[in-house]
């Protein structure tokens, strides 16, 4: 099968890792792609959301299966363009990707299938009365951009005074909810209509700081499976969240297929959902997928025609941990340009793999060029074994305005 992987951070390294694996591959291209997927497959300089591009790609060479990685491809219409030209694409369309596309909608979704979520309110032209339903609200209160945001368009403000600001920084059109308590989790299922099968579940660490302190990020580290999370939870969330959604989207004509990611809040009053995501999460997707252990690519093909018999997965029962290794000044203004070494010495070590993000080469050296450069995987028998592995592998790499959290797991 010929296969075109869309995207280049560390979540697309990692998928590509595994359809490489794959018994039905003969030939993976990656667009961007980046200098870890270079290694296993033919890297194009085609933009994600260069969505003319892909497709006219994947025709000239007669590509059987699309996957997409990040969300700005399927918010820009991949799909759709996929769908027209006849080729398959495991994601959903434009009008269902707004389920993450615009935190409005998903409200809007959660309300009419009475998913438990947090109390919300949308402006979107008015400034003035988003900072009156604030002060009349309170803190702690949450802040959101409207749209797609990498992540890093919620601010979780904990005085009146932050909320304030975080409603100049972000803009408007500005969804503002009730700050809810507990912890997050994040659930993946693949869904096709009113289906969904179970993928499983991580929990991620947003905020830049140890003890979840500073800024939120697209994600600093995970742990797979959450301890407080098991299986049998992760299946009620699923009917709680996940399989009302699907109906509603069927009733409104734009039925969901591809992977849905809900972030939860593990409430003292149960699941609640703070978002939807429409695709694998970074870093979760790499903490999940190196505990893989059956074929992906099946799976993901039978995803493109809205097939979800045979689509369940097995992993192995080892924990594992993700760490991202970012760039000094993520999230605002990350510092570029310093030498990477050691990755091949930290790559050797029992359980160990990297995954590339904000990589590039120049001069003939491999250097950081974005915020989040690397993420580092491991497992082992026990979570305590597998966050051992992982901070020794991080520490054999080096490069000037190297950063990292020294409390994921704990």
């Amino acid at each position: 099968m010929r296969v075109l992987l869309v995207g280049s951070g560390g979540r697309e390294h990692a998928l590509a890792e595994a359809i490489a694996r794959s018994a039905d591959i003969s030939t993976l291209y990656a667009a961007p792609g980046n200098p870890g997927i270079s290694k296993i497959a033919h890297c194009v300089s085609i933009a994600a959301d260069d969505i003319e591009g892909l497709v006219n790609f994947a025709k000239a060479e007669k590509i059987d299966l699309v996957v997409p990685g990040p969300e700005i491809s399927l918010v820009a219409g991949l799909a759709d363009a996929c769908e027209k030209a006849d080729i398959a694409c495991a994601g959903p369309s434009k009008a269902a990707a707004q389920l993450e596309g615009s935190k409005a909608f998903t409200k809007e979704i959660a309300d009419a299938a009475s998913i438990p979520t947090a109390r919300w309110q949308r402006f979107e032209n008015n400034k003035e009365d988003a900072i009156a339903y604030i002060r009349q609200q309170g803190a702690p209160i949450v802040i959101k951009a409207d749209g797609l945001a990498a992540g890093k368009g919620v601010i979780v403000a904990q005085t009146v005074e932050e909320a304030e600001k975080a409603v100049e920084t972000l803009g408007l059109p500005l969804v503002i909810e009730e700050c809810l308590f507990g912890k997050e989790v994040s659930l993946f299922a693949f869904c096709s209509g009113k289906e969904a099968v179970l993928i499983g579940a991580a929990r991620d660490h947003k905020r830049v700081g140890n003890g979840d302190t500073g800024p939120n990020t697209g994600g600093m580290g995970a742990i797979c499976p959450p301890p407080d999370f098991d299986r049998s939870a992760q299946e009620n969330a699923l009917d709680l969240t996940v399989r009302p959604m699907l109906a509603e989207m069927v009733k409104r004509g734009t039925p969901f297929k591809g992977v849905i990611f809900a972030g939860l809040m593990l409430t003292d009053e149960g699941p609640k959902l703070i978002e939807y995501n429409v695709r694998f999460g970074d870093p979760e997707a790499q903490a999940l997928l190196i505990r893989l252990e059956s074929d992906l690519l099946p799976v993901l093909k039978s995803l493109a025609k809205g097939e979800l018999a045979g689509s369940e997965v097995t992993f192995s029962n080892d924990p594992s941990i993700s760490l991202v290794l970012a760039a000094e000044g993520y999230p605002d203004s990350p510092k570029k340009g310093g030498v990477i070494t050691g990755i091949d010495h930290a790559a050797a070590q029992p359980g160990v793999s990297v995954f590339h993000a904000g990589t590039a080469i120049k001069d003939g050296q491999l250097i950081a060029s974005g915020g989040r450069v690397l993420t580092i995987c491991a497992t082992a028998s026990t979570p305590e074994k597998a966050r051992s592995r992982v901070y020794e592998a991080a520490a054999a790499i080096q490069w000037e305005d190297k950063m990292l959290r020294s409390d994921i797991g704990l």
